[in-house]
């Protein structure tokens, strides 16, 4: 049996688009970032600098890690949490709300894209022409199972369909549709350009929606605080897709403890760190003196 939405299905792009590869390459950026949205969610918004992905990335180097043991049976990567749970009074509603509003985009968006470019579960009729469903094409974990409102209850995780398993595998699923992977067989199609182009704005609304939130869709601030060692001017620097980092105006004449790029000590990384301790060590000795 073939639906009328699998049926409807437009013009097709004769191969992965520009377009289809720029929606892979910001889901990839939102995949890669997700552990740091969903950490930022319990801590409280950070000041100008360090950014909060940064500050977030300091205080799991210097606070012991007491919250190792909370949540023990979720997925992780290191420590990084990969699933949005509920959280009873979060600290940075700017991260929670960024976190609810793109993973919904990008469930709904794997929906669709289901209605449009994978095929229905197989069916027919038994020797009595009693109708039958393929239990196993129903089941094939390659499939975007869509939420069943009907069976749906909380101990049914099936219910849930491919939502239970997580943006990160929404954003997967989703980038393997608009790149063509399993075409060749008879599961997936090519997804219409029409759905295809909508995919691409929500998939770089949700990779913005992130880097906002996390204070790196490319912003320089000049920091109030001076070089710890030679007290030349720091400016903080992030860019969308790319790690923060902090130079200092002096040049090479700086012998601060940092590699150099283009001339100028960068600090990056792990070398932030021991750059948010130098600066804050100068601060308490000032309010010492």
């Amino acid at each position: 049996m073939t639906t009328t939405a699998y049926a409807r299905l437009d013009e097709h792009a004769p191969g992965p688009s520009p377009a289809a590869y720029r929606a892979a390459d910001d889901l990839a950026a939102v995949r890669e970032q997700w552990g740091d949205l969903l950490a930022a969610i319990s801590r409280p918004p950070a000041a100008e600098w360090p950014p909060r992905d940064s500050r977030a990335y300091i205080d799991g180097h210097l606070a012991e890690q007491t919250d190792a043991e909370e949540q023990p049976d979720e997925q992780t990567v290191g420590r990084m949490p990969l699933v949005l749970r509920e959280h009873p009074a979060p600290l940075n509603l700017v991260a929670l709300d960024a976190a609810l509003d793109v993973e919904t985009d990008l469930f709904d968006l794997a929906d669709q894209v289901a209605e449009y470019a994978q095929r229905p579960v197989r069916t027919g009729h038994d020797a009595h022409g009693r109708f039958t469903r393929d239990e196993e094409d129903a089941t094939d974990p390659a499939r975007w199972h869509v939420v069943n409102y009907r069976d749906a209850g909380p101990a049914d995780a099936v219910a849930h369909g491919s939502r239970a398993y997580g943006l990160h595998w929404a954003a997967l699923w989703i980038a393997g549709r608009l790149l063509g992977e399993g075409v060749d067989g008879d599961l997936f199609a090519p997804v219409p350009v029409r759905v295809l182009d909508q995919a691409a704005a929500v998939a770089r609304r949700a990779r913005r929606t992130v880097e906002q939130a996390l204070g790196r869709d490319g912003r320089t601030t000049v920091l109030a605080d001076p070089c710890p060692v030679c007290a030349g001017e720091l400016t903080a620097h992030t860019r969308s897709g790319g790690e923060p980092y902090v130079t200092c105006s002096t040049g090479e004449a700086c012998e601060a403890p940092a590699p150099l790029d283009l001339g100028r000590r960068t600090w990056r990384g792990a070398d932030l760190v021991a750059l948010y301790v130098a600066l804050d060590t100068a601060r308490r000795r000032a309010v010492d003196a």
